[in-house]
């Protein structure tokens, strides 16, 4: 790996070390999802807060089975039993009523013949069958989700049937994404010769919003200082400052010097990666500053692999590193003594899991190549090959 280049690993560490939670607010639950829990929400009630019939059939006292019992009660869920279970006697029951005192099992519907408002059963009743006990899945002051997790739909579920009506969350991370280049025309426009259509900074904007952020989509900025100084000032405002482009060492690179004149300190510049060799990173008191290759995959790439991972920090997630998935290559893949690869591939499967077949075209400039493909296989540096059939990690890329 060439000296000057920091490897896969040394470069999200010196993200995550200064990707810091941000503040923390309340949101109410239903606009949580997404959101990182930042203080521990407690149950307000016990879960069930009542014995409760977890089957519809008939409330005994198993002792008193096999045998006929008239049926002295019926239980309707929502609806509290109107007194005690009389001795010698079953109750009707329904599936999440209160069992009524006395009663120690619940015989299921099916297992019961009910004929002039008296129940046969004819096997004995198992004590505690099919009952939830009072507090079996929470107990009030119990905690409900740690602090760290990302609320998803059952946590949500959780806390709405523990009672909780709002989360203090760790605050959105706020990101300025722009793209530089006099080359760059809006999709729809007419393109002139030495002209393309830009399309990183939706891309990039894509990956961040799935990670939770709040995007500011800044103009396509001219290879020129000082409109270049002004984007860049106007993006700082923000958590988070991701530009695409322009980081490179050629006469139209601008951007790493005009950040630096900003105040912008840069960590790193370079990292041993295939797609995105010269991603830069820097700070500027709290906040983060990405600079993204220009080529599309690689801006694609950058973003899922290094930026998403700081988003995630800011919003407080326990484990915001990337999260490698298990598969195997479907063809052979040579490695490289260098650098780690990224390569697009599709996912199938067999009765032995996952199965990755790259797609054709894995040049950094083939976006639309890329479309065609829903993993992104980690080839780790290294000398020899990964053998057809071998265990890979990936990434989710859909």
């Amino acid at each position: 790996m060439p000296a000057d280049l920091l490897s896969l690993e040394d470069a999200l560490a010196c993200i995550l070390e200064r990707s810091k939670p941000l503040s923390s607010e309340v949101v109410p639950l239903d606009r949580a999802f997404g959101r990182v829990v930042a203080e521990p929400p407690l149950a307000r009630a016990d879960l069930p807060p009542f014995p409760s019939s977890a089957m519809d059939g008939f409330a005994v006292r198993g002792a008193e089975t096999p045998g006929t019992l008239p049926v002295s009660l019926r239980v309707a869920a929502g609806s509290p039993p109107t007194g005690p279970l009389e001795s010698g006697s079953a109750a009707a029951i329904a599936t999440g009523a209160a069992v009524p005192e006395g009663a120690d099992t619940i015989v299921p519907v099916e297992q019961a013949v009910e004929e002039n408002s008296q129940v046969r059963i004819a096997e004995p009743a198992r004590a505690n069958a099919h009952i939830r006990p009072r507090g079996g899945d929470v107990r009030e002051g119990a905690l409900v989700v740690a602090a760290g997790v990302r609320i998803g739909p059952a946590q949500i579920g959780a806390l709405s049937a523990a009672g909780v009506p709002e989360i203090r969350c760790f605050r959105r991370p706020r990101v300025s994404v722009l793209a530089t280049g006099d080359e760059l025309r809006a999709p729809g426009e007419m393109l002139e010769p030495g002209q393309i259509f830009e399309s990183n900074r939706l891309t990039i904007a894509a990956v961040l919003a799935a990670s939770g952020a709040e995007i500011d989509l800044l103009p396509v900025v001219r290879d020129e200082e000082a409109a270049q100084r002004a984007a860049l000032e106007r993006g700082l405002a923000a958590d988070v400052l991701v530009s695409s482009g322009g980081v490179s060492m050629g006469p139209h690179d601008l951007v790493r010097r005009v950040a630096g004149a900003l105040g912008v300190i840069e960590v790193f510049w370079g990292v041993a990666v295939k797609p995105g060799k010269p991603l830069s990173f820097g700070v500027r008191d709290d906040v983060l500053v990405f600079g993204l290759p220009g080529n599309p995959v690689s801006s694609l790439v950058a973003s899922l692999v290094f930026v998403r991972p700081a988003l995630l920090a800011l919003q407080g997630l326990a484990e915001p590193a990337p999260r490698f998935q298990s598969g195997r290559t479907q063809i052979t893949l040579r490695r490289s003594a260098q650098r780690d690869e990224f390569v697009r591939a599709r996912r199938t499967a067999d009765d032995e899991g996952i199965l990755l077949q790259p797609v054709t075209g894995q040049e950094s400039h083939m976006i639309v190549r890329a479309a065609s493909a829903d993993a992104l296989v980690h080839v780790p540096r290294g000398e020899g090959e990964i053998a057809a059939g071998d265990a890979v990690r990936y990434l989710d890329l859909a």
